[in-house]
């Protein structure tokens, strides 16, 4: 029995592991309404040809994950015995056309009627967000994040220009559309693939301003800033930060103003400006103590805008500055504050601890952090490029050690690509 090569190598592109795909297949069938019942073991027997063309419901989350038809997932139609006699065909031919013919015989004549999009239209928009912002938490910058929040914002447009909706209904549609859009900027940032992040920022940008939603501009211009920092363009990484920070939502909700100091703070360790980092995250944790934590907000800032997310934001800004006895006191509470699904979070976070261990001199416990990192998260690009850091550290510091040599056996044979 051949195996499915198309859907192995579009799972190799996009960083999927069988359980995760089965997660986001799973997760896709959450969003309209069934139950998710996709286990590795289903996938196992679409990679091997065993099963050869999934259930209606499963091909259709397959196609919004991979964002293609289910053909090119190398999946094969059945063939289905035909039953009907040629009489049967006729017949229905001649029922079809009388009733098209009908149906246009009533319509106004001129224009076909235009259908009514409506907050239920947005809603829906706004479920499949929240899914696609889940799944982002998890797994971070992969290329299918990324694609499926482009054709999700898509979506949304497409809306505007097929019926009639009121002027409030027209702004949450842009206001969707800026937020997919605002996701798939974010997943090629955290996949350091910065001139298709720039792309996306510059049509997340307009849709915000038409959407008049303050709270997808923060969003994005404090996407911006990480984008810049990232680059090293540190005069327009405090700009955008500025332009965040400035926004009236920032100015009248506390854990809008803890974030963008916080944020603010990494940006100033990138600068090597110690007082700064000081002072802003002073200000974002008096911000953050200032917050209702009962308060509804967009469901992208709750797993951004908790205590384990401030001692992230610290951990860098004082990894950078060098501070790495502060930096590593950060990580651990950090760690000891994330939830479960936060799998590339817990592995950035663990990836700047090794760092900051080996900085101390403490090379062996060094390594052994860093061996805590998953496999196939440690293939993220941010974190792959901090390892790849902490290799180089770790070569000047004990190149000829037992537990260098350890590493670089280590990296050799359990980070190659599968």
């Amino acid at each position: 029995m051949e195996g499915n090569e198309a859907l192995k190598a579009r799972m190799v592109e996009s960083g999927f592991t069988q359980a995760e795909l089965a997660d986001a297949v799973n997760a896709d069938l959450r969003i309209v309404g069934y139950e998710g019942t996709v286990s590795d073991r289903t996938v196992r027997n679409w990679l091997t040809g065993k099963s050869r063309w999934p259930h209606r419901r499963q091909r259709t989350a397959l196609e919004a994950v991979f964002n293609c038809p289910i053909t090119e997932l190398g999946f094969i139609p059945r063939r289905k015995p035909t039953r009907k006699s040629p009489e049967a065909a006729v017949l229905r031919r001649h029922f079809i056309a009388a009733t098209a013919a009908s149906l246009t015989a009533t319509a106004a004549p001129g224009y076909a009627a235009q259908p009514r999009v409506g907050m239920n239209d947005v809603t829906r928009l706004q479920v499949k967000f929240a899914a696609l912002v889940a799944t982002d938490f998890r797994y971070g910058g992969r290329r299918a994040v990324e694609s499926q929040a482009v054709a999700l914002a898509e979506e949304a447009l497409t809306l505007q220009g097929h019926g009639t909706a009121s002027q409030r209904v027209r702004g949450a549609l842009y206001g969707c559309a800026a937020s997919f859009t605002s996701s798939a900027m974010w997943a090629a940032i955290d996949g350091r693939r910065f001139s298709a992040a720039q792309s996306h920022f510059d049509r997340a940008s307009s849709l915000a301003a038409m959407s008049n939603d303050t709270a997808i501009q923060f969003r994005i211009w404090s996407h911006a800033s990480s984008l810049y920092r990232h680059m090293n363009r540190l005069a327009d990484a405090r700009a955008a930060s500025d332009v965040a920070r400035a926004l009236p939502i920032a100015r009248r909700d506390p854990m809008f103003v803890s974030l963008g100091h916080a944020r603010h703070a990494a940006i100033h360790g990138h600068a090597g400006d110690a007082r700064a980092v000081q002072q802003s995250l002073g200000h974002a944790e008096e911000a953050y103590e200032r917050a209702d934590q009962n308060e509804q907000r967009p469901v992208w800032l709750a797993g951004v805008c908790d205590r384990s997310e401030l001692e992230g934001l610290a951990l860098s800004a004082h990894f950078s500055l060098g501070n790495y006895e502060l930096a590593e006191a950060h990580a651990h509470r950090s760690l000891s504050l994330l939830r479960p699904g936060m799998q590339r979070d817990r592995s950035l976070v663990r990836a700047r601890l090794a760092h900051a261990q080996l900085g101390q001199g403490d090379v062996d416990e060094a390594v052994d952090t860093a061996m805590q990192i998953p496999t196939e998260v440690a293939r993220h690009p941010r974190v792959q490029s901090i390892l790849s850091d902490f290799t180089h550290a770790l070569q000047l510091a004990a190149p000829h050690s037992l537990v260098s040599q350890s590493w670089d056996e280590y990296n050799r044979y359990s980070r190659r690509d599968p």
